[in-house]
């Protein structure tokens, strides 16, 4: 049986006791890489393969809504998370609408809950995948059709 990778999530959040929090519950079960800004983390994102983002709302320079909007053109297929300490309704509508969030949490986050949504998110993210896939098979197939159907026409 070919062993499977485990599932790549970053996590970017301006706490480093956040961060270091984050990568103690969860380094065993997932891949975590960490971003201590919007800026690091689209490095990360530059250099790794990553299937579920996890930001946090609240941080200097870039607020978590901004970094999941700013990076949708270059990284369209990983699953977003975002996270806030603050029941903040504008944040939560500009993330849906402008980052395209999979789901929103509230911090402190509940181990189980985070695991769960990366666990439905990383689901989310492999269909994209699929999609993406197929997607390519049909042009494939669509241009060997157009290509035949010439073919027949100019004989």
């Amino acid at each position: 049986m070919a062993k499977v990778d485990k599932i790549s999530v970053l996590y970017v959040d301006d706490e480093e006791n956040n961060l270091i929090s984050f990568k103690a519950v969860f380094r065993i079960k997932y891949n975590i890489l960490t971003a201590i800004s919007g800026e690091e983390a689209i490095k990360m994102l530059r250099n790794n393969t990553v299937n579920v983002i996890i930001t946090d709302q609240r941080m200097p320079q870039m607020t978590g809504v901004e970094f999941l909007e700013s990076i949708l053109d270059e990284f369209p297929l990983p699953t977003r998370i975002l996270l806030t300490g603050y029941a903040d309704m504008t944040a939560v509508i500009d993330a849906v609408n402008k980052g395209k969030i999979f789901h929103y949490l509230s911090k402190p986050w509940n181990e189980e809950e985070l695991d769960m949504t990366i666990q439905r998110a990383y689901a989310v993210y492999k269909e994209k995948i699929e999609e993406k896939e197929m997607n390519a098979k049909l042009t494939l197939s669509n241009e060997q059709l157009e290509f035949l159907v010439r073919q027949q026409l100019l004989s």
